[in-house]
């Protein structure tokens, strides 16, 4: 069922998502330097592109950078003038990032903040004075709660927020786990459920990247 599962999406991707070089490059690039790959798939990068496209998205905040590959989705969906802001704990991955970023031709769309992702959005809540349009929550699942909080203090009313990676091989369903994983993923959801600003929903999904799935949401206030 995995080999279908794959066939499926590898035939999407083939007629739905425009070949672009670059993304090639950028993945080569990730390879060369050991990066581990863990980048969304072709299919959910287009998605992404579609989601910033539809919110006509001119400031996106990104937590978690790896390689900058749904960077590079983000940035060609966004026009001139607007931002990608991309926080990411590894130096070397931001180093990469920023190789790969120049390589598109896209760097003065994006910015990335290297260190913790909790210390840099700190100083954004008392700092930053425009909100995000969209904000895609992708880096460690132990801390999609905190994200999550700092992520509506830096939202506004109809701003889109995706969590990445929530199904976890269908793991996220084990109340008893002890994976910190996926503890944080259902504090995550119980935190979505629970939200009175935020109206929300989950979407399994399966193909190149194996079983997995993301929350979207917007805010409401």
């Amino acid at each position: 069922m995995e080999d279908l599962f794959e066939a499926v999406d590898n035939y999407f991707i083939e007629k739905l998502v425009e070949k672009d070089p670059v993304f090639d490059q950028i993945l080569a690039n990730n390879q060369k330097h050991q990066l581990p790959p863990h980048d969304v798939s072709p299919s959910q990068g287009k998605f992404l592109y579609l989601l910033a496209k539809i919110r006509n998205a001119k400031r996106i905040l990104e937590i978690g950078t790896l390689g900058g590959y749904s960077t590079l989705w983000f940035a060609k969906a966004i026009n001139k003038g607007g931002q990608i802001i991309s926080l990411e704990y590894d130096k070397k991955h931001a180093k990469v990032a920023e190789e790969n970023l120049a390589i598109a031709g896209v760097s003065d769309k994006t910015k990335i903040i290297v260190g913790s992702a909790s210390d840099s959005l700190e100083k954004m809540v008392h700092t930053q004075t425009d909100p995000f349009d969209l904000i895609f929550i992708d880096a460690d699942k132990e801390n999609n709660s905190i994200y999550l909080n700092y992520a509506l203090q830096l939202a506004q009313s109809g701003t889109i927020i995706i969590g990445d990676n929530v199904v976890r091989d269908g793991a996220v369903i084990d109340s008893s786990s002890s994976d910190r994983r996926v503890l944080g993923v259902r504090s995550f959801v119980e935190d979505l459920s629970s939200s009175s600003i935020l109206t929300s929903t989950a979407i399994e999904t399966v193909g190149v990247k194996g079983y997995d799935g993301f929350t979207i949401s917007i805010v409401e206030k």
